[in-house]
């Protein structure tokens, strides 16, 4: 299975962030872009690759530590960038020195539990980041991330961590979008 821990927002969250996105998507040159649908959008938290069903119950246990080691805390959407050209995101504000340790203690129990891909993280910080689209063109992603600038969605307590399996779009399909689905979740501070 292919696996990550993610930060999911709530449902009002996601209908603020809609209605910016739908601005996004009816600038010239969005229809070269793929767009992430709504029930895609997550904040992710460390990305574990495949995992043998084997490994699941322990990284499950570890998972659980780790939430149970930090307590909630507060997050909205804000703004946005890009990485070069390849994806547009929305950005994070509020407790992310919170979010960061949260992420890193994520990612070290996919370690002892033997699931973190080699090097993933390894080489860049942690960067809060909540993909919108990506690009598979030479389509400037600049006004994209312009139009992002001054959003702001309201904040929010994250108070779980949740275990998410992601299934790739079936090849050779255009248009089709990677399915995510909850495995399980943990309360943060409990």
């Amino acid at each position: 299975m292919r696996l990550f821990a993610a930060v999911l927002p709530p449902g009002p969250v996601v209908t603020e962030l809609t209605g910016a996105v739908a601005r996004l998507t009816a600038l010239p040159g969005a229809d070269r872009l793929r767009w992430t649908g709504r029930d895609g959008w997550h904040f992710t938290l460390a990305f574990y690759g495949e995992v043998a069903d084997e490994a699941l119950p322990e990284l499950a246990e570890r998972l659980a530590r780790a939430a149970r080691r930090h307590a909630p805390y507060e997050l909205r959407i804000a703004g946005g960038g890009r990485f070069d050209d390849r994806v547009v995101w929305a950005g994070a504000e509020g407790e992310l020195a919170v979010m960061r340790k949260l992420a890193d203690s994520v990612e070290a129990a996919g370690r002892r539990a033997g699931v973190t891909r080699d090097g993933h993280r390894t080489y860049r910080p942690y960067h809060p980041h909540l993909t919108l689209a990506r690009n598979r063109s030479d389509q400037d992603l600049a006004p994209f991330t312009e139009a992002m600038d001054g959003f702001e969605g309201t904040p929010w307590t994250v108070r779980e961590l949740t275990l998410m399996h992601s299934r790739p779009p079936v090849p050779g399909i255009a248009g089709r979008q990677p399915h995510y689905e909850k495995l399980s979740s943990w309360p943060l501070g409990h």
